[in-house]
C-alpha cells in the first residue's frame, strides 16, 4: 500500500501484476477484502478496500512490513525497521538513513549544540526503484508526500541566513529540502509531493553536508549523492567500503558526506 487516495481506496504495489484485473477482488480475511479499480503502469493498481471494523487496526494485525527484498527474514519486532522519531502513518517504507539514530545519539548531538528539526516524510517507491533506461532523464520518479511547519522553515531559514550548516538526514530528506527550496526560494511552511529526480550536474540550494547509507547499484539514490560529492568520490568511498567489509542497504553502515 503505496499512497492514500481517499474514499477508501490505495494505490498499491501488485505482484504478479498482470493476474489483477479492473473488478479483481482479493480476499485477506473475513473482515478484509480489496477490489480493483484502475490499473497502471509497473505493477501499480489501485484498490477500494472492503472491510468490517477499523480500518489501521485491520491492517496493522493482518498486514506486514514492506521490507525490501534483500532482507530475508521476517521481523519479529516491526520497530525494528522504524525510526525512533517516527510519528505519522502512510510511509511506505523508514527512511534508512534515521535508522541510525537513537534517543541516546539524539541526545549526545543536542549536547553538543546541534539543533534536531523534523520534517514529515512518506518514503514512496522512487526510492526504490532502480534506473532502467539508458538516459537518465527519461527515468519516471514516483511523488512522495512531505510536510513542513512553520517552527522548522523557520529555524532552517535563521540557520541559513547565518551561515550556519544543514545537514540533512538521508536521500528523502535531502529531496524534499531541495524540492521547497526550489519552489520557494526559501524553506517555508507547506506539504505536497516531490518527484524530483536529482542526478549529476544538479546544483544543491538547501542542505550542506548528509548522512546516508551506502545504496543499492544503479539506483537513483546513488546517483543523488554522486551529485552532492561528485561521482569520482563517491565510488572512491564505496571502493573502500567493499575494501573495508562495510555494511551496505538498509542495516547497514552511514557515511557523513560534507
Amino acid at each position: 500500500m503505496l499512497k492514500d487516495q481517499g474514499n477508501d481506496t490505495w494505490e498499491c504495489l501488485s505482484k504478479p501484476a498482470k493476474r489483477v484485473k479492473i473488478g479483481t477482488i482479493i480476499k485477506f480475511s473475513d473482515e478484509l477484502k480489496a477490489e480493483c479499480t484502475y490499473i497502471g503502469e509497473e505493477g501499480i493498481r489501485h484498490f477500494k478496500f472492503i472491510y468490517n471494523g477499523i480500518f489501521l487496526e485491520i491492517l496493522d494485525r493482518l498486514g506486514e512490513m514492506p521490507l525490501p527484498p534483500y532482507i530475508h527474514e521476517k521481523l519479529k519486532d516491526k520497530d525494528r525497521y522504524q525510526t525512533v522519531y517516527a510519528k505519522e502513518v502512510g510511509s511506505a517504507a523508514a527512511p534508512t538513513a534515521g535508522l541510525h539514530w537513537t534517543p541516546e545519539l539524539l541526545k549526545k548531538a543536542k549536547d553538543k549544540g546541534v539543533i534536531v528539526e523534523e520534517i514529515t516524510l512518506h518514503v514512496g517507491l522512487g526510492t526504490f526503484r532502480p534506473v532502467s533506461v539508458e538516459d537518465v532523464t527519461k527515468h519516471k520518479m514516483h511523488s512522495e508526500f512531505y510536510s513542513m511547519t512553520k517552527n522548522t522553515a523557520d529555524v532552517l531559514n535563521e540557520a541559513k541566513k547565518e551561515g550556519r550548516r544543514i545537514i540533512s538526514v538521508g536521500t528523502t530528506t535531502t529531496r524534499t529540502l531541495e524540492t521547497i527550496m526550489n519552489l520557494y526560494n526559501e524553506f517555508k511552511e507547506c506539504s505536497g509531493y516531490t518527484d524530483i529526480f536529482i542526478y549529476p550536474g544538479y546544483e544543491f540550494k538547501a542542505i550542506d553536508a548528509l548522512i546516508t547509507n551506502f545504496h543499492l547499484p544503479k539506483s537513483t539514490l546513488v546517483m543523488l549523492v554522486s551529485a552532492f560529492a561528485s561521482k569520482d568520490y563517491i565510488m572512491k568511498a564505496y571502493k573502500e567500503a567493499v575494501k573495508e567489509k562495510y555494511r551496505f542497504f538498509s542495516f547497514g553502515d552511514a557515511m557523513f558526506i560534507k
